[in-house]
């Protein structure tokens, strides 16, 4: 039986046809409380949800809704251990990773803490070996350059962190990511460089990942083209990984290897040792002062109230426009440039954890699931998208960030990028009536070009800066959002089933293209036919 079945949906249901036409406008003037009222913070990060097309009401029900479908059972399930990744047969324990020393959080009978804690120590003294110079590099020169490799969890969570915490990066250093198989993404990425100042970390649980392995063996060719002895490998080369063997095989010393656990997911990994590019850009400080961001909010997501939690709030709302409002997709609007990539991010965080239509007992689900997220940083987006935003045919719900204070003060820009920040959430909300603009003296044909509905509803979290802590905060705010919804929809958050199919077939095409024999089998006509004009165009190059 799906939620959809359940008392708290049919009374939702009939709530949402009597006030789906409800304007914001007129619940604001309704209840000058309501901006107070729908607002919450913890540990300095604040979040305004009023201006969502919500009663009381709703969010009464809505957390009925959560108390119905046992959200509160299954974030204990998950903070102690259970094995709720059941179609892998894993606990889910991402948490542990930014657990204090002093906690306890056993698995199978053993506190994995001092496990993680460990595996910070190690990495911390690696980081400041390289931050300090005094790992030096096969010629004896320090490292200058750090390129990551990895995809997927392995590559979006570390490189959208650095580029958010680069304020406090350490600038003669240059980190940079590689995840692409597209050989342009490694040719463009060691343009210029040095080998004996450049070092790889090689990130694969399994080091057998086809993306991430080939572009390791091509930056292994790229650095002995340079350094010629293979003895170099050892110096310039690490690995986040748990398969030991595969690693010594490729040449990578096993003391240089940074281990992690099953149950880490990989969108859920970058507290992990795969966290490693953005600890060595950082430092171990800064990035502990990060893990003390996802712990708190960890903290406020395990014990405050469900009508008080945050990550709760926001996927209910989530959950109020994609199944009642009939909204598909989810913008995330940051207004601060260092979290230009956070919306990428959570594209995979949400659409990896909660893109199914399968529930957990095996059956197609009877509503819509998780929604398509995109987004941009602002003031851009403002120039690229918001026109449909403000008077498109589509429901957009949207959640803008941002910050009271810049790392750069430069003139008046933030004050300019703050102003857009508040007038796009008003605009959005409250429009511009055909009324008002005929009071201005508008002309009388531009009038309906020129209204703008309103009643387009946002979320805005704000905190005083982005800091590590912040940024720790943010995410695992995201994170538990996302698990919340999956819980309400009845699905497995925690596997990705969905991406194997093509990458199976893709293992079939590789070994036809790269056959002498021309072969098509087991393709459809038309992949045949776009197999055989590019066996052509490459030909002829």
């Amino acid at each position: 039986m799906g939620i959809e079945t359940s008392v708290a949906w049919r009374e939702l249901r009939a709530h949402f046809e009597q006030i789906a036409e409800l304007q914001l406008n007129q619940l604001f003037v309704d209840d000058p409380q309501r901006a107070k009222d729908l607002s919450l913070e913890d540990q300095g990060l604040f979040l305004d949800y009023s201006k969502n097309r919500v009663t009381r009401e709703s969010i009464d029900l809505l957390v009925k809704l959560a108390d119905e479908a046992r959200l509160l059972s299954a974030i204990q399930d998950m903070f102690s251990g259970e094995k709720i990744n059941k179609t892998e047969g894993r606990a889910v324990l991402h948490t542990a990773l930014r657990a204090p020393k002093s906690s306890c959080i056993e698995l199978d009978g053993i506190d994995v803490v001092p496990q993680v804690h460990a595996v910070l120590d190690k990495m911390a003294g690696f980081s400041e070996a390289i931050r300090s110079g005094q790992w030096q590099g096969f010629t004896g020169k320090p490292i200058r350059n750090v390129i990551n490799i990895g995809i997927g969890g392995s590559d979006l969570g570390p490189s959208m962190a650095c580029e958010a915490l680069r304020a406090y990066s350490q600038r003669n250093l240059n980190v940079q990511f590689v995840s692409n198989v597209d050989a342009s993404d490694f040719a463009e990425a060691v343009q210029g460089l040095n080998a004996d100042e450049t070092l790889f970390i090689v990130c694969s649980k399994t080091f057998t990942t086809d993306e991430t392995l080939t572009n390791a063996r091509t930056a292994r060719s790229w650095l002995l083209k340079q350094l010629v002895d293979e003895s170099a490998i050892a110096k310039h080369f690490v690995a986040v990984s748990t398969n030991t063997e595969e690693v010594q095989t490729f040449g990578i010393d096993p003391q240089n290897m940074f281990g992690f656990w099953d149950w880490v997911g990989g969108r859920y990994s970058l507290c992990s040792s795969v966290g490693l590019a953005l600890m060595v850009s950082i430092g171990a400080t800064h990035f502990r002062a990060m893990l003390g961001g996802f712990h708190a909010m960890d903290e406020h997501f395990k014990i405050a109230p469900l009508a008080q939690n945050m990550p709760v709030l926001m996927a209910l709302l989530g959950i109020w426009y994609n199944n009642f409002f009939a909204a598909e997709t989810h913008a995330i609007l940051p207004y601060d440039n260092y979290l230009k990539h956070f919306p990428a991010y959570f594209q995979q965080g949400d659409m990896e954890s909660n893109g199914k239509y399968i529930d957990k007992s095996g059956t197609e689900v009877a509503v819509q699931t998780g929604p398509i997220v995109w987004g941009q940083a602002g003031t851009n987006g403002q120039h690229a998208f918001y026109q449909l935003l403000h008077q498109g045919t589509k429901l957009v719900p949207a959640d803008f960030i941002g910050f009271a204070q810049s790392h750069n003060p430069t003139l008046d820009h933030h004050d300019k990028l703050m102003a857009n920040f508040f007038a796009q959430t008003q605009a959005l909300a409250f429009g511009k009536s055909s009324q008002t603009l005929a009071d201005e003296g508008v002309d009388a044909a531009l009038i309906p070009h020129r209204t703008f509905t309103g009643n387009r509803p946002t979320n805005t979290l704000m905190a005083e800066k982005l800091t590590p802590f912040v940024l720790g905060q943010l995410i695992a705010l995201y994170e538990h959002k996302i698990f919340a919804q999956g819980v309400i929809w009845n699905v497995f958050s925690f596997d990705q089933w969905g991406v194997e199919l093509g990458k199976s077939l893709a293992v079939e095409i590789l070994q036809q293209l790269q056959s002498d024999e021309v072969s098509n089998a087991n393709v459809d006509a038309s992949t045949a036919q776009l197999m055989a004009r590019y066996r052509k165009d490459r030909a002829a190059s």
